[in-house]
């Protein structure tokens, strides 16, 4: 008898993570990916859903109920070095495109374009999974094979929306290469790493999971947010970006009639809780400890005086190391080792996440929620502190979440860093 539900447990208890990979997974088609309050979410079609029948592969596949980190890890990354923030690595490096435009145009160093297309150029790979702005998508984000150096720079910089990857994974297997890279948050690479232990054929056509550090991601309302403060029309947009012009860089807005940018820290900053999907908030995996290189910001001396753009990168995979040193090599990128330390003090919501978030995962169980299961002892210290944190978050999702409540966030949000 089966005991699994479908993917409607994730959806029903609010831990989905909008990755679209249960889409693929289903066997009977029965899964299609639409947008609810402004996150993707997975619904089903219960008249064709097998699940009655035996069938929970969009369940197995869920990253959203949690994920076994440290086994899969151990699996994936034999031979390496463990730290408790930044899981298993074999070398880290600050870094950035040697090409000034790549470097300057994106959010950081430009590490992910330059090094996709150096092993595009140099047959390492026959394509990569990136997602790009799009003005004539309903979302205005579209993801797609990239298998040019062009299709990969139309996907530069970091994208502050909901990214679902559905569909991918047909594109992938029906691809006619066999080295594909996927780049996504470490939600997507979760989801993947589950998928591939039931799918042979997939996983034969992987050549590497990237992943782009992530401290939260956002809803769409974000992006609505701030385009009615603005007043952007954004049908009347030619181009868009979240960050671009250097280092941490500026929001970019052009098209008809609109010519606007805006220091990216003076926008993003101040709403960091009003559109933070629930299930972000116990999310303990701020680098992507399954993808085979991550890729960041680094923001403490001396980068950070940096106005051009600087990556700090993790690596766990020696096939991908070997692939950075030589692009290192031929001159594509530079490259500097740092330690392990050196990252974690740069990141410091990835301490955040394993702590905050383990005590929102605590509060949630106490309140009768159902929360992600990991293989990990989840621990954590001042816990008032982050209790305080938990009631402050609630609130501002609330109004997030209620476009009625907007005109309280201006008398909420928080203060921009100062330059």
């Amino acid at each position: 008898m089966n005991n699994l539900p479908n993917i409607n447990y994730t959806v029903y208890h609010d831990l989905c993570t909008g990755c679209g990979i249960c889409q693929s997974a289903c066997p009977s088609h029965a899964i299609k990916i639409t947008t609810k309050n402004g996150c993707f979410r997975p619904s089903i079609d219960d008249p064709i859903c097998k699940n009655d029948k035996g069938c929970h592969r969009c369940y197995d596949v869920c990253p959203g109920i949690g994920i076994n980190l440290v086994k899969i890890a151990q699996i994936n990354f034999k031979g390496t070095n463990n730290d408790a923030l930044a899981g298993h690595y074999l070398k880290c490096f600050s870094g950035h495109s040697n090409d000034y435009s790549i470097r300057y145009h994106s959010a950081s160093g430009g590490m992910v374009s330059q090094f996709l297309i150096y092993l595009l150029e140099n047959n390492h790979i026959d394509g990569a999974v990136v997602t790009a702005f799009d003005k004539k998508a309903p979302l205005m984000v579209k993801s797609y094979i990239a298998t040019t150096p062009q299709d990969i720079l139309e996907a530069k910089s970091s994208k502050y929306s909901p990214v679902s990857l559905h569909g991918i994974i047909e594109k992938i297997k029906q691809a006619a290469g066999s080295r594909y890279v996927i780049v996504g948050l470490p939600c997507h690479i979760e989801g993947f790493r589950k998928y591939e232990a039931l799918d042979k054929h997939y996983k034969e056509k992987i050549a590497g999971y990237f992943t782009i550090y992530c401290s939260s991601g956002r809803s769409f309302y974000l992006t609505e947010y701030i385009f009615k403060e603005r007043g952007i029309n954004r049908n009347a947009l030619t181009y868009f970006a979240y960050r671009d012009n250097g280092c941490l860089g500026n929001m970019v807005a052009r098209g008809e009639g609109i010519q606007h940018e805006e220091r990216f820290q003076n926008y993003y900053h101040p709403l960091r809780s009003f559109f933070v999907p629930n299930r972000c908030t116990m999310c303990i995996d701020h680098y992507g400890e399954l993808a085979d290189v991550c890729f960041g910001d680094i923001h403490i001396a001396p980068y950070i005086t940096d106005k051009i753009g600087v990556n700090s990168i993790i690596v766990r995979n020696p096939k991908m190391l070997q692939w950075l040193l030589e692009a290192q090599k031929a001159g594509s990128i530079t490259l500097d080792e740092i330690s392990v330390e050196t990252v974690n003090k740069s990141q410091v919501m990835a301490r955040i996440k394993k702590e905050r978030n383990s005590t929102f995962i605590r509060i949630n169980k106490i309140l009768g929620f159902k929360t992600p299961q990991y293989d990990i002892d989840l621990k954590s210290s001042n816990q008032t502190k982050w209790l305080i944190s938990y009631i402050h978050t609630c609130i501002q999702q609330f109004i997030g979440r209620n476009k009625k409540l907007w005109f309280l966030i201006p008398l909420l949000k928080k203060k921009a860093p100062k330059e």
